[in-house]
């Protein structure tokens, strides 16, 4: 039995108000007079996800198939697999421990290629099935796919988002050692044999292009291309790859690092019927825990009895000026041991991939791998993935165009999109709360900036902008840095 529900969501722009109209004759196929009785209640609640009117998308039919297909009076057994990984099945190129010894032996023989601690990363995220159903790192045909698309077609026809190019320079030296080899091993920061890369293709690093699609621009001063594509050879090489162990970091945070198999997996033992996510790669304010808590709450309402929320912070490459991932997840755990949200029913992992800041092209990779993880709801906030010009005093993307791309990407029909809801401090009543428009005088925004300037000064932010104990990290942080930089002073004066 299938269910496939059409949403046309259609917005008012000139009050502010939406309304959700469902096709009632094609909700179900069978015997209607079977329908869930809770299905009605959530399909006459509020939408709390914008999605594009043009677009079909199917929602909840494994949950509601379930619902269908068990016995009558029986509580039925919710899955993890309420939302199927991009191709079908996860993939997971990491090699069996029984054929680890001759694999390395082999890799020992090949031609190497040495990767930098940020093409490390994307061998982690390809291993575990985080861009499923990529399988190495892309020959060219999947390259100008992702480039020029955002997107792979299938074999049978079907899509599967892919918004960023994954892939791994060589230059000239190394593209001669290599020769004739079909295969190559590849070899990680610290000279370990991390995987072997198998019928390779290598084709041209036209680096122009690729940042003009990928962020809009070719500005100086973007961070991934600064620190990754500007110093990075001319040609690109793809293949199938095999990873000859789990990529570990031995930073004190590997437990937090789950797969997406892992944390499917985790989800079925909380027993979750909803699993809705949210990406950050800053401190959690109390406006952060309001948008998460009130996001549950509008689901329980919905008919779902226990949705879990993934908290996911970035964990790859991040700007020079970011919070580093250490101190994130120590205010992380801050949070949940102050009770702002209840760890009964959040998950903290680490979302391994490096992030790019461009905008609303990369926003569609951070929901895709999302899709792998298990989960079928997204938050998505404002302006995500983006930040400043770099050259320019503006922002370099529309702060509302990542959700408004992410309605309409290719490939994400089937993800539910939750739209940010914007909140600040309210002056009156001394806590975090959603915007109102009417008084809007009342309320103080606290931009990441200013939150830096706080900490960076010692000076505490307005009571209930974020828990005693996730601020007291902040501080710390900073206090560390200031007087990291007073020590290094001395030496350069010298110098």
């Amino acid at each position: 039995m299938s269910l496939t529900i059409k949403l046309l969501h259609i917005t008012n722009t000139a009050s502010s108000s939406s309304y959700t109209h469902f096709h009632h004759d094609t909700l179900l196929k069978g015997n209607t007079k079977t329908r869930a009785p809770h299905l009605f209640k959530f399909l006459h609640s509020k939408s709390i996800y914008h999605n594009n009117p043009l677009i079909q998308f199917v929602s909840f039919h494994k949950k509601m198939a379930t619902l269908h297909s068990s016995p009558k009076g029986s509580v039925p057994m919710i899955k993890s697999s309420l939302i199927e990984p991009d191709g079908g099945t996860l993939v997971d190129l990491v090699v069996p421990e029984s054929q680890r010894a001759g694999k390395v032996l082999e890799a020992e023989s090949l031609p190497k290629v040495k990767l930098t601690k940020i093409d490390l990363e994307w061998v982690h995220v390809i291993s575990e099935g985080w861009a499923s159903p990529l399988r190495g790192f892309m020959r060219e045909d999947e390259y100008l796919q992702s480039l020029h698309f955002n997107s792979l077609r299938m074999k049978d026809g079907s899509v599967v988002n892919m918004s960023l190019p994954i892939v791994l320079a060589i230059d000239d030296v190394v593209k001669a050692n290599i020769g004739g080899s079909s295969e190559v091993a590849l070899v990680g920061p610290n000279d370990d044999l991390v995987g072997i890369l198998r019928s390779i293709e290598i084709y041209k690093h036209n680096k122009e292009e690729r940042i003009a699609r990928t962020w809009g621009t070719t500005a100086p001063g973007l961070p991934y291309v600064e620190e990754v594509i500007s110093s990075a050879g001319n040609w690109l090489i793809g293949g199938d790859l095999e990873v000859l162990e789990p990529i570990k970091y031995n930073d004190g945070l590997d437990h937090y690092r789950l797969s997406p198999q892992q944390l499917r997996k985790e989800f079925d033992r909380r027993q979750a019927d909803a699993v809705f996510a949210f990406q950050l790669r800053n401190p959690v304010h109390n406006g952060h825990a309001l948008l998460m808590n009130d996001t549950r709450r509008r689901l329980l309402e919905m008919g779902f009895k226990n949705p879990i929320l993934l908290l996911h912070p970035l964990g790859g490459f991040t700007k020079a000026d970011d919070v580093p991932l250490d101190v994130r997840m120590e205010q992380h755990s801050k949070v949940l041991e102050d009770g702002v949200l209840d760890p009964e029913t959040t998950i903290v992992s680490i979302f391994p991939s490096p992030m790019h800041y461009a905008g609303p092209t990369e926003v569609q990779w951070h929901a895709k791998a999302r899709i792998n993880a298990g989960a079928n709801f997204y938050i998505v906030g404002r302006d995500p993935a983006g930040m400043g010009h770099p050259t320019e005093k503006r922002d370099l993307y529309d702060p509302d165009h990542g959700k408004k791309v992410l309605s309409m990407a290719p490939g994400l029909e089937k993800l539910n999109i939750l739209p940010f809801r914007v909140a600040a401090y309210d002056t009156i009543e001394k806590r975090m709360a959603f915007f109102d428009p009417s008084r809007a005088s009342n309320f103080l925004f606290i931009s990441g900036t200013k939150m830096r300037a706080y900490a960076r000064s010692g000076e505490n932010p307005p009571d209930g902008f974020m828990c005693p104990g996730g601020w007291q990290v902040l501080v710390k942080y900073y206090e560390s840095l200031q007087a990291q930089e007073a020590n290094e002073k001395p030496a350069v004066l010298s110098a």
